[in-house]
Parts: C-alpha cells; structure tokens; sequence
C-alpha cells in the first residue's frame, strides 16, 4: 500500500459526507491510506469574555464523536481500508494547506456548514486551493462511478502534471480521457477585419493538444484518449463535459499564498461543474 493519504475533511454536512464516501472509494481505488481530519477553528472563541469556558471543550468532544462516527461508516462499506483521524484545533484553511503536504490529494465536499465543507467557496479559500501542495477534490453532486474523466488544458501555460494527473486518474478507473481545449479568439479576429480560416486553426490547436499529451500515451497506453477543440468559453466548455463525466480535471493557475484568486477557470469549474472537480498545482 502506497504511503501518501486521501485525506478528506468533514464538518457533519451532507456535502462532507458525500465527500468522505468519494475519499474513500478513491482510497479503496488507488490502495492508499485514508486519513479523516476535522477542524475546529478556535479564532471566534479567542476572546473568553463573548463564550462561556467549556466551549471550545464541547467542540473538540464533538468533533471527536464526528469522526469516530465517519471512521465506523467507512469501516462498514470498506473493512479492509486502513482508516486513521484526526482532530485538529487551528482555523479550517491552515489545516488544509499543512495536510496537503504529506497527501496525496485532499477531498472535501462543495458547501457545508463552515471548515472544510465550505472551503472553496470563498476568496480566502480559492486562494487556498491554489496553494495546495497537492491536488484538491471539491466533490459536487452524485459523483458517478461511470464515464469519462475530463482534462482541460491551456496551450499557453504548462500543463504537464494537469495531464500526468488526468491520465492516471483515467488509467485507475479504467475510463476514457477527453482531452479539451476551449477558445474564443475567432469573434476577437473577425471584428478586427482579419479573415479566418476557422478550420486550419482548430486543426493547429489540435495537433498543439496532442503534442501536449503525446508523452504522456507511453506511459498510460491503456488509456482511450480523445481531443476536443471547442468554440466558446473554457468554463462553459467544461461544464457541458462535466455532465457526462465522473471526474473533471483544471489546474490552478497561481500558487503564491498572496495571489487574489485562484483563476477564473477553476473558480468557475467549481461553481458550475456537476461532477468531482479536482484541482492540480502546478509548477
């Protein structure tokens, strides 16, 4: 069994739940350890004269019990995975960025009721998921366990450990890798009066989206790998895919902790997505 973790956050929310069962058909997937962490933030509790004293007491117990209860439900479906938790008492982002450095991937669920569950969808948070050391999993919706896994690319920045991701991604569960590439230069072109072969342009875009995985088809040969050149905006592109898809796969676009965002792609991959959307650092 490989040593890195999944390591998925709950907080007791429906969308936390769905995303611990992903976790752990994921670690069950991939025969890696499963590691369950829930935060308890301390910063509202800081100043005692607003609390009284057995708060933050009452919310460790809590969180206890919570992943004492996620560990028997996971030990339940899958009585083999090894299964550890942890209870952590510093603010939900710090923790998610300190237990990115020794996962594999981090897991947690699109909404929630604050700390993990709740994440990515805020400033503070997408910043986060570019900051991670290792890929984050938002877990949207019914995640299926047939399809295609989705990959989108952009030619103009690197994207060589997106793909290594989506290709593995698609080598483990036996699935399909669409390769998609969405741009929405031609109406910029035709409104300057330039003339457009549409066709030799979505012909060079293809063969620039095949050289970019090229490498990559030695090393997954098992891998059924088709491109998608699309006409229209890369969220929108990607959204369409996620319908059909079990998983879709964007890279963050800017790791520095300082950056404003995490990218407008993946900020809207997130939001608009109907499926997993896992969310790779770059280099």
């Amino acid at each position: 069994m490989m040593s890195e973790p999944i390591v998925v956050g709950i907080d007791g929310s429906d969308e936390a739940d769905r995303a611990l069962r992903w976790a752990a058909a994921e670690a069950v997937l991939r025969e890696r350890p499963l590691h369950i962490v829930h935060a308890v933030e301390s910063w509202p509790y800081k100043a005692s004269v607003f609390v009284p004293p057995e708060t933050p007491e009452y919310l460790a117990a809590a969180g206890k019990r919570a992943l004492a209860a996620a560990r028997e439900r996971v030990l339940e479906r899958w009585p083999g995975l090894a299964t550890t938790t942890d209870l952590v008492v510093e603010e939900a982002p710090r923790v998610l960025r300190d237990q990115s450095e020794k996962a594999f991937e981090v897991v947690v669920g699109s909404r929630g009721r604050g700390g993990f569950a709740g994440l990515l969808l805020g400033s503070v948070s997408l910043r986060l998921a570019g900051h991670s050391a290792a890929p984050v999993v938002v877990v949207r919706g019914d995640a299926a366990d047939r399809g295609e896994v989705v990959v989108g690319i952009d030619l103009a920045r690197e994207a060589d450990a997106v793909l290594d991701y989506a290709f593995d991604a698609a080598s483990v569960r036996g699935a399909r890798l669409r390769v998609v590439h969405a741009w929405q230069s031609f109406g910029t072109l035709v409104e300057a009066g330039l003339v457009i072969d549409a066709e030799q342009i979505e012909l060079d875009l293809r063969n620039q989206v095949i050289a970019a995985y090229r490498p990559l088809r030695a090393k997954y040969p098992r891998v059924d790998v088709v491109d998608e050149i699309v006409l229209e905006h890369p969220v929108t592109a990607l959204s369409n895919a996620s319908r059909n898809a079990r998983l879709v796969v964007v890279g963050a676009r800017d790791r520095r902790w300082n950056a404003p965002r995490l990218g407008s792609i993946s900020h809207g991959v997130i939001h608009n997505g109907q499926c997993p959307v896992a969310v790779v650092p770059v280099p």
